[in-house]
């Protein structure tokens, strides 16, 4: 309080100065003082557009403004801005711009400030961020003249300003908003008297829990003044809190070690109806339309040393017996209130603080609510005892206090439950601290919302709850279709509910029906005149949950799937779900899941292992768009289908896979399968241009390939497939927007080829040649609606005619070459000369290699070409 005290008297010393130097006559030099002087005083940097000077503006008085005002810290808050005011305004008479300091008190006729903006910090390691004084020996020995300023002030205000106080070591938030206030006195005199105006709207929150908001404060007080003793005294004043009206008497001293305090407060008026005061003005505004019996009274008193080390001792009490109140246009009445609350401290040491709720009771009907609970060590480890016993009928809410819920509430509560643990045994889990007893009970509870499709109708479920786990015996809900039973237990319940801890549990749910539409809001439609663009945000797995589900539904839909007697265990935790030995019949066949599901990171994530057992492939390829796109051609055969499939990518918002995403493999078995009667597109063009095949012959039993995909598209590996004594081989991928590259090699007998080939195999009439079989090759593209196949049939034909040829050339070659043999053997026998001598017989052979080789290579020319004319002639 000293810091702000002198901060507050730096300020107004900074903007007195700016009349002190009016004789200077030049605004340039006016800004330059204020500014040093500023630099001089303070640790943080001092912006302002422009300071000026009016003797007109408010003539006969002198008018002097500061525009737009910007204090920013230096470290450990560096570049944050502590404050900004769009204006500050002051007059005063002319005459007082030529007084000295040692003459009297400067006259200040009005000091107004607009639009300020105040946030004060401080962190976790206790800086704060408006402790921006310098220390007083840093100041310079000159600038001492000038703080012994001193002044009155007949008029000032404060308007349309705000203030955030942020306080990270205790979790505390204080917002001010809307804040007018206003006084006339006079500051300078030893003894005065303040009269002020204040009102402004509050918001109070302390660990994530909302103590105050947006609650409208008024006090209108005459404050006296002793600047002698620093002592503030409330004089005649009126407060109020929403519309619950507080008085206040007692008085503020300001010492060296802080503020001596000594407050009563009370509420003047007895009604129960001041409590329905301090509620949120949206259920006050006809406050005096509400009946009420009984009282209400509050008081109490704040006395002691308010300092670093202590608190003022409290004592405080908040009472209410036998009360009542019904809205006028609601149907039921809330009766026999009982509230009897106290808040005490009696040692100055903030540690000792306790709330003692000793009863907070009361009646709906036939329901009675009681409840009981004391807090202490508010500011270190807080020690919770705590007792609820009581009967709600939760439709009665809406029917006797005019909340909007924005939904539907029905349902009967029951619980008699106690605790009693410390929050560090919660942060911690240190369960043998914690004391928890009793049961708590819920039927024909009804919720419905437009966040979901249909109302929840939990028609039993009955909590046990001991010192560590709370049971779960039972749990029967049904929405839509859909119905759950569910048993189980909850670890830490406390933990989740009071700290950031996890909520940690073991469930086993049954089902006969579970459809997944049920649990799913539908996409509404925007007008074009009121269409936006919000950032797409995915939905998330809980980061509090770490729980297993073993489950067992005998009938689980989602989308056009079909699944049944669905079992397995689903494991969520750190916002993964993973699924653990999930299976289910699907297709006439069966299916196995592993695998997980990841929404930690911003774009969800899936890794997943299938294991197909039986699929009918029709049905599958039909409705299972993941097959759809990894083998589209697959919906045209009819059989079972094997498969192992592993898969990973992303998930888009709405949950589904990303297919531009996915990356992974399929190895894929297909057993007792023929192709439909409608062929479709790509078969037919095949046939068109194979004629020497019949599709629906094709053997596809005990078909095996491997899969791989990435990249938005499919890789096929080479694979074999039997057409009678033709061997195919196929290859090649496609695309998911169903454009396709494929190559199939067929190893055709040449027998399949034509009349003209069959002929020259009829009269080669070797064996070897009857079971020659070329390739031909089909390269299919376009799509899979609009295929374009191209083979090279013809190339092939051709090549295995220049082959036949061939081959009867040189079984033909190979006739003439015996018969040539023996002629010409016959002819030049006769010549053979016998000799003893080596030598000669020798020469005699070189000759005869050198002499009838050539001569036998005429008469194969001349056989030959008789044959080859005969067989001319018998082609032609």
């Amino acid at each position: 309080m000293k810091k702000v005290l002198r901060v507050t008297g730096i300020i107004i010393v900074i903007l007195l100065l700016l009349l002190v130097v009016l004789p200077f006559a030049f605004q340039g030099k006016i800004a330059d003082i204020v500014k040093n002087y500023i630099n001089q005083n303070l640790n943080a940097k001092v912006e302002f557009s422009n300071v000026s000077l009016s003797f007109v503006k408010d003539f006969p008085q002198a008018h002097v403004s500061v525009n737009d005002l910007v204090i920013t810290n230096f470290e450990p808050f560096k570049d944050e801005t502590l404050a900004t005011v769009k204006s500050i305004d002051f007059s005063m008479p002319l005459k007082e711009l030529f007084k000295k300091a040692e003459e009297d008190p400067i006259v200040i006729n009005m000091f107004k400030i607009d639009e300020a903006l105040l946030t004060l910090k401080t962190d976790k390691f206790g800086n704060t961020n408006y402790d921006i004084v310098k220390e007083s020996e840093t100041i310079p020995a000159q600038d001492e003249e000038a703080n012994s300023f001193s002044f009155s002030i007949e008029d000032y205000s404060i308007n349309n300003s705000a203030l955030t106080y942020l306080d990270d070591a205790t979790n505390m938030a204080i917002h001010i908003s809307e804040l007018n206030h206003e006084g006339h006195g006079v500051f300078s005199a030893q003894s005065s008297e303040l009269n002020t105006k204040s009102e402004a709207n509050i918001s109070f929150a302390m660990d994530s829990t909302s103590y105050l908001e947006n609650n409208t404060l008024k006090l209108d007080a005459n404050i006296g003044l002793d600047l002698n003793n620093s002592i503030y005294t409330f004089k005649e004043n009126k407060g109020f809190i929403n519309k619950l009206p507080l008085e206040f008497h007692g008085s503020v001293q300001q010492k060296d070690s802080g503020q001596l305090i000594d407050i009563t407060f009370e509420n003047p008026e007895s009604s129960f109806k001041n409590f329905l005061a301090v509620m949120p003005k949206a259920y006050t505004e006809n406050l005096d339309d509400i009946v009420t019996t009984g009282d209400f009274k509050i008081n109490g008193k704040i006395k002691g040393l308010s300092s670093d080390e202590t608190i003022p001792n409290l004592d405080i009490n908040i009472s209410s017996n036998n009360a009542s109140f019904k809205y006028p246009n609601l149907p039921k009445r809330v009766e026999q209130i009982a509230i009897n609350t106290s808040i005490k401290n009696t040692t100055g040491n903030a540690d000792d603080t306790y709330i003692d709720i000793e009863k907070l009771n009361f009646k709906i009907d036939e329901d009675i609510f009681r409840s009981s609970a004391t807090l202490k060590n508010l500011t270190e480890n807080m020690l919770v005892n705590a007792n609820i016993d009581g009967k709600l009928n939760l439709g009665n809410i809406t029917k006797v206090y005019p909340v909007d819920l924005d939904k539907t509430l029905s349902g009967l509560l029951e619980a008699k439950v106690s605790t009693n643990f410390d929050m560090n045994a919660i942060e911690t889990n240190a369960y043998e601290r914690i004391k928890n007893s009793g049961s708590a009970s819920i039927s024909d509870f009804v919720f419905s919302s437009e966040d979901i499709v249909n109302p929840i109708h939990i028609s039993e479920a009955n909590m046990v709850f001991n010192p560590n786990v709370v049971l779960l015996n039972s749990f029967k809900a049904k929405t839509g279709e859909s119905d759950l039973d569910a048993t189980g237990k909850i670890e830490n319940l406390l933990g989740f509910l009071l700290s950031d801890n996890t909520l940690k549990g073991n469930f086993n749910v049954n089902s006969n029906l579970f459809k997944v539409s049920d649990f799913m809001t539908e996409d509404q439609e925007v007008s074009e005149d009121n269409k936006t663009t919000p950032d797409e945000e995915s939905l998330k797995i809980p980061a509090f949950l770490d729980c297993t589900i073993n489950a067992d539904a005998k009938t689980v839909v989602y989308d056009n799937l079909d699944l049944k007697n669905l079992k397995g265990t689903l494991v969520i935790q750190d916002q993964k779900a993973t699924f653990k030995d999930v299976t289910s019949n699907l297709f006439n066949g069966s299916i196995a899941v592993i695998g997980n599901v990841s929404t930690k990171e911003k774009t969800p994530t899936f890794d997943l292992n299938l294991g197909i057992d039986s699929f009918d492939i029709a049905q599958s390829f039909t409705n299972m768009e993941l097959l759809q796109k990894l083998a589209p051609i697959a919906k045209l055969f009819q059989g079972k289908l094997n498969s192992t499939l592993h898969f990973a990518g992303n998930l888009d918002e709405e949950f589904t896979p990303d297919l531009s995403s996915i990356s992974g493999m399929a190895l894929a078995e297909l057993f007792t399968t023929k192709i439909n009667a409608n062929k479709g597109e790509l078969f037919n063009a095949l046939e068109n241009q194979l004629n020497f095949i019949d599709l629906d012959k094709i053997d596809l039993k005990d078909v095996k390939t491997k899969l791989e995909f990435a990249n938005g598209g499919v890789s096929v590996k080479p694979f074999d497939l039997k057409y009678e004594d033709i061997g195919i081989t196929v290859s090649g991928n496609h695309k998911f927007d169903k454009t396709i590259d494929y190559k199939a090699v067929f190893n055709v007998p040449a027998k399949y080829l034509g009349s003209e080939v069959n002929q020259l195999i009829g009269k080669i009439n070797t064996n070897d040649v009857k079971e020659l079989s070329i390739p031909v090759t089909a390269n299919i593209g376009g799509s899979y609606t609009s295929p374009a196949v191209k083979t090279d049939l013809k190339a092939a034909v051709s090549n295995l005619t220049q082959q036949l040829i061939e081959i009867e050339k040189q079984k033909l070659l190979n006739k003439g070459k015996d018969k040539v043999t023996d002629l010409l053997g016959g002819l030049l026998g006769n010549k053979n000369t016998k000799t003893t001598d080596s030598t000669v017989t020798q020469d005699t052979e070189r000759k005869k290699d050198s002499i009838t080789t050539p001569t036998i290579e005429e008469g194969v020319k001349n056989i030959l070409g008789g044959l080859l004319k005969k067989k001319k002639k018998e082609t032609e």
